[in-house]
């Protein structure tokens, strides 16, 4: 046994030396193909073991390696390259250029360009950023994933979408969203209706250069939609699925309200100062009246809403502190009871797609479930795409796809303040009153052991009183269904360089939504209300368009194209309601006895356009480009109605000048430059330049007619200019990124221009204003580590913006509009607000400050004084700010490391101001019932206390003030996932082609300066009591067959 295990020993020692005497030191050199130059940083591996190398900056390498062994050679922008080692030892490498990197084709405005020749400012977001998110809406993807770009939070409502704003905002009364364009053609549709799985990539246009082509509707920039085709698979069909399952829940957290003891001290505190610095009673007489107060205004009939074991009466110690005996009969949270723990979510796609020598096809479905975070709240959606490419000859070309789908909603329809809201009513609930009834011991009133919600006949006006909200998610019912299809096709036909094309596109929508109010209480309490609407919406666009594409000697290229498009819209909307019902339970209008509303509407829209594009390069290092687009729109007067829209763009790859070409470390270095007019006639109105009529002006016992606004013939678009001016660089074959200046200049704004006060109108609407958006805008990326089976980068983006109004009308009035001010020389939406100097120390009572004014109204220099007097302060209003960041931007890194992924999202902004109104209303409430914010504690509580904090009371009127303004930055975790994909020669032995599978967390986690606020809620600054966003955790599986 010992000679065998020395055996053993002694020819494992032969075995191990002899393959390390056959090990022998490589050396050689990488270069490129394209000039020869080296390759810095190229990674060499031994294939089946754990010997690498990296070449230098002259591109030379060493490495131990056997005969017969294969080194794997990668390099960014060049391809990946295998070689056998034979007995040489100085082994030179030359690479081929990776065309799929280095001539990147982009989609842009009506056909495709390679990157280095596209003098415009565009970006492109691939399908493996979108596939893994959880939203059902693409705009919520685009968030920190293009510079330049900014995007709301939006609803968390399933199926709801969010806005978006390129390089600052374009207008004041007309829109500032971007066109959205999806396969070439303008899209009408709604955006929770397409699959993000279905889509390849997302072209963001910033520019003139990049969008002038789009003429009338390209001024707030472009999101170029393209969906998956079919690729050349070598006759197979490949078959796709991917599963994805998760939870969702809230992302922003609770505002830190007060608990139950809090509250009643808080009260107490706050009856206790009316009595006594309002109604000047004796301290004594006060503490007395203050439990009555509490008793007769808070607690309802027979106390019936005292939380705690002890009377009313028993209840506070001398000081107003609830004594330690006292324990709370029950504890109830209305949000908690208004939402689910953990909201469900699942979604299932599958694809397949193939070809032939003269045919590509794909097609998809996709199934959505998607839970609320809310009760009773959810969204479905069933889709299909179908594609087809046909090849007959090669001069010919013909496709096809088409995409339908269905989508329901259940959903919260109330807002804002209303009693049906829940964000509402549930956030501003005082914690003493339960969502349902209680017994004399706190337990649950049971019948036929269910609970019994309480509606609250003897809670204050505050609190709901007749009405419980949720209940309403229960008892009322917001139901809404749409059908969606949208069609493309296209035909070509090629001669010597000519490309003569058409293209339809038509999008079809048909909306269906019900809203039912229970007849026993809330907004319909004795009658119920049913609304039913339904609306149709139908679009298409046609163009034919003729390229000219042809190389002059080796050096020369041009590129024409000339085309025309016609696009039409419309849409029809009918709307009917009924009051009445007798019973319950009731689902059509026939059965309510009472018609409240029968109304309907109908729009129509369209353009017709002459464009032209003109592209030139020479020895693939200087670019000019070039286009032209006439647009007649039907929104204004037939003489006013064509407008004119180009752009100039030009562009420099210095890197490829003869003076850089021994600079090995520069791969890419790209100048650009462009600018043009755009245009915007998006003014929200139908038929804009014409009189408005109000129908339902009473006229004795005759239906009536009177004129509402007044017609403005002379209007016409809103104009864009637009320059760019940038560089693109590629560096060490690690590092890429570009950075990029603008300025956005809008003229002819339409604003309502003053009419004489004797005509009985206030204005008309004429362009008349100016505004400009100027920024810039930064990507850096850099490959930590570029190895075959360990690659890691990371991603820097940045942007700023300033925006200045510059004229408005031709008298310069400022536009004031609630808190926000609008005035030449600053950024639309101002904050304009009383401004704090704080508590008096003495009383207690919130100080403004306040100035005296010239006679054109502007505050005399050196006349500020203070005040506690609100109608003086609100008079004296001072600029606050605006939401607008200084900078914002995103972090991300992906890394791949032996079949293991990782990818992270970070978002962030810095500098701009929030009002937060919900701040506002928790720490100073309209109505007694309602609770307070946790800061509330700080309340003045006798002469010579300082604080920031003004002393209880109720019936205060809140003066909007600087006090509520939050600093809006925020640092986010916007994504995180992590997933595996099975070794490919594994799934081969198995049949299959590839697996992965998956954890992504969208959301996790938000870094704010106050815990409750959402500082992403609006553009302008402000929030609302609406649904949160939804933090999602999802697993999922990817599989090809």
């Amino acid at each position: 046994m010992n000679f065998n295990r020395l055996f053993t020993a002694i020819a494992l020692l032969l075995v191990t030396s002899s393959a390390a005497i056959a090990q022998k030191m490589l050396t050689g050199r990488v270069t490129s193909s394209d000039d020869g130059s080296p390759l810095v940083g190229a990674a060499v591996l031994v294939r089946g073991s754990e010997r690498s190398a990296i070449t230098d900056l002259e591109g030379r390498y060493s490495i131990k390696a056997s005969k017969g062994e294969t080194l794997f050679f990668s390099c960014l922008g060049m391809q990946d390259k295998d070689v056998i080692v034979g007995d040489e030892t100085v082994l030179d490498v030359v690479m081929k250029l990776d065309s799929k990197l280095l001539d990147e084709v982009m989609v842009v405005a009506y056909g495709t360009s390679k990157k280095e020749s596209f003098t415009g400012s565009a970006e492109v977001v691939k399908s493996d950023k979108l596939k893994d998110r959880a939203s059902t809406n693409i705009t919520k993807m685009l968030d920190g994933q293009v510079s330049g770009v900014m995007t709301t939070s939006g609803s968390g409502q399933p199926g709801s979408g969010s806005s978006i704003r390129i390089r600052g905002f374009g207008s004041i009364n007309a829109s500032s969203s971007p066109l959205l364009v999806v396969d070439g053609v303008p899209f009408d549709g709604e955006l929770n209706s397409i699959n993000a799985n279905d889509i390849e990539s997302i072209s963001v246009l910033k520019d003139a250069s990049a969008g002038a082509l789009y003429g009338a509707r390209g001024a707030n920039g472009v999101l170029l939609i393209t969906t998956s085709r079919a690729a050349s698979n070598d006759d197979r069909i490949v078959v796709r699925l991917s599963a994805k399952t998760g939870v969702s829940t809230r992302a922003i957290p609770a505002y830190d309200t007060m608990d139950a003891k809090e509250y009643m001290e808080h009260m107490y505190q706050a009856f206790y100062n009316d009595l006594v610095y309002s109604e000047g009673y004796l301290p004594q007489t006060a503490r007395t009246m203050t439990v009555e107060r509490l008793a007769s205004r808070i607690l309802g009939e027979d106390s019936k809403y005292n939380i705690y074991s002890v009377p009313i009466s028993e209840l506070f110690d001398e000081n107003g502190k609830i004594i330690s005996l006292a324990a709370k009969r029950y504890n109830e949270n209305w949000m908690d009871e208004a939402s689910r723990k953990a909201a469900f979510r699942q979604e299932y796609n599958l694809s397949a797609s193939g070809s032939g020598d003269k045919s590509r096809y794909n097609m998809s479905l996709s199934y959505l479930d998607e839970d609320g975070t809310l009760r009773t709240t959810g969204f479905k959606r069933y889709s299909e795409r179908a594609g087809l490419e046909l090849t007959p000859k090669e001069w010919l070309e013909l496709g096809a796809n088409t995409s339908i789908s269905y989508t329901d909603s259940r959903y919260l329809g109330a807002s804002g303040t209303e009693g049906n809201n829940v964000w509402y009513s549930a956030m501003m609930m005082a914690p003493i009153y339960p969502v349902y009834e209680k017994n004399p011991d706190g337990s649950d009133v049971l019948i036929d052991g269910s609970k019994v919600f309480d509606y609250g006949v003897s809670r204050p006006a505050g609190a709901q009183n007749n009405r419980n909200s949720v209940a309403t998610l229960f008892e009322d019912d917001y139901y809404s269904q749409s059908y969606n299809v949208s069609a493309r096709t296209y035909a070509s036909l090629k001669w010597k360089g000519f490309k003569l094309s058409t293209n339809f596109g038509t999008d079809i929508e048909s909306t269906y939504q019900s809203t039912k109010y229970n007849r026993n209480s809330g907004n319909a309490a004795g009658t119920g209300r049913l609304t039913k609407e339904n609306g149709r919406m139908m679009s298409y666009t046609w163009n034919q368009l003729l390229t000219f594409n042809r190389d002059f000697g080796e050096k020369h290229n041009l590129d024409i194209l000339a085309g025309h498009e016609f696009y039409r819209y419309s849409m029809r909307y009918n709307v009917g309601s009924r009051t009445g019902f007798p019973f319950d339970e009731f689902d059509d209008l026939g059965m309510g006895s009472t018609l409240s509303d029968a109304n309907s509407v109908s729009d129509y829209y369209s353009i017709n356009s002459w464009l032209s594009r003109v592209n030139y390069s020479f020895a693939d290092r200087y670019y000019l480009s070039a286009s032209f687009r006439m647009d007649a729109s039907s929104r204004f007067e037939k003489d006013h109605r064509w407008g004119s829209f180009w752009s100039l763009g030009a562009s420099w790859r210095i890197s490829e000048e003869a003076f850089l070409n021994d600079v090995s470390w520069i791969d890419n270095v790209t100048l650009k430059a462009s600018y043009g007019v755009q245009g915007n006639d998006n003014l929200g109105s139908y038929y804009a330049w014409q009189s408005l009529y109000d129908m339902n002006y009473p006229n004795a016992n005759n239906s009536g007619a009177i004129i509402a606004s007044v017609e403005s013939r002379d209007i016409s678009w809103e104009k864009n200019g637009n320059m760019n001016l940038g560089i693109e660089f590629r560096l060490f074959n690690r590092m890429s990124g570009s950075i990029e200046a603008y300025s956005r200049r809008t003229d002819d704004l339409l604003l309502e221009s003053p009419m004489a006060i004797s005509l009985g109108f206030p204005g008309f609407y004429d362009n008349v204003g100016s505004l400009v958006n100027r920024g810039l805008d930064m990507t850096l990326g850099y490959d930590l580590i570029s190895r075959p089976e360990f690659r890691w980068n990371l991603t820097l983006i940045g942007s700023t913006l300033n925006n200045k109004v510059l004229k408005l009308t031709d008298n310069g009035e400022d536009i004031v509009s609630g808190i926000f001010l609008i005035r030449e020389g600053e950024p639309v939406n101002t904050f304009y607000l009383a401004k704090s100097a704080g508590v008096d120390p003495t009383t207690g009572q919130q100080l403004y400050y306040a100035y005296e004014k010239d006679a054109e109204g502007k505050m005399i220099e050196g006349s500020e004084y203070i005040t506690n007097d609100q109608t003086l302060a609100s008079g004296c209003k001072y600029l606050m700010g605006s939401r607008i960041p200084s900078l914002y931007g995103s972090v991300s890194s992906s890394l791949n490391y032996k079949g293991f992924d990782l990818s992270l999202l970070f978002t962030y902004s810095f500098g701009g101001k929030v009002y937060d109104s919900i701040y506002d209303s928790l720490m100073e409430p309209s109505f007694v019932g309602q609770t307070y914010h946790k800061n509330a504690l700080r309340s003045w509580s006798g002469p010579g206390d300082r604080t920031d904090v003004p002393k209880a009371m109720t019936g205060l009127s809140s003066l909007s003030s600087d006090r509520f303004l939050v600093d809006a930055s925020y640092f986010a975790v916007k994504n995180i996932t992590v997933g595996y994909s099975v070794p490919s020669g594994l799934m081969k032995k198995c049949g299959l082609e590839s697996l992965r599978i998956f954890a992504a967390c969208d959301s996790p986690l938000l870094f704010t300066h106050l815990k409750g606020m959402d500082p992403q809620a609006s553009f302008s600054g402000t929030t609302s009591y609406q649904y949160t966003p939804n933090r999602t955790l999802n697993l999922g599986i990817d599989l090809t067959f």
